[in-house]
């Protein structure tokens, strides 16, 4: 079963390393990647080049993966909220979005640690 709504188009996103896709409706875009089947780096490389489609904007960004990323969250500043899903099978949905009040900025650059 994908948690990818179907009517979501495939884009092409710098730096990623699966597939992204991307859904509009009512002006606003919701961004999807999957990396439940994928290991070290892969959930961080994919989750920051997927918040650089984000960052500055009222989009938001859906992260399907095999846990919850602890080490993403460590990285990220007050910039960037989200909300964790505990899904039936087992797997994590990760909502992310930007905080446009935010004091601090996480940097999108760096993604030497794994999951």
């Amino acid at each position: 079963m994908s948690h990818i709504p179907s009517e979501a188009k495939k884009i092409v996103v710098d730096g990623a390393t699966v597939d992204f896709y991307k859904l509009e409706k009512d002006g606003q875009s919701t961004y999807y990647f999957d990396t439940s089947k994928e290991g070290p780096p892969h959930p961080m490389v994919n989750a920051m080049a997927g918040l650089g489609l984000i960052k500055e904007t009222n989009d938001t960004l859906v992260m399907i993966n095999h846990k919850t990323p602890g080490g993403l969250f460590a990285k990220l500043e007050d910039d960037v909220k989200y909300v964790i899903e505990e899904l039936d099978n087992g797997l994590v949905k990760v909502v992310f979005s930007y905080n446009q009040d935010a004091a601090s900025e996480s940097d999108l650059t760096q993604t030497s640690c794994g999951d």
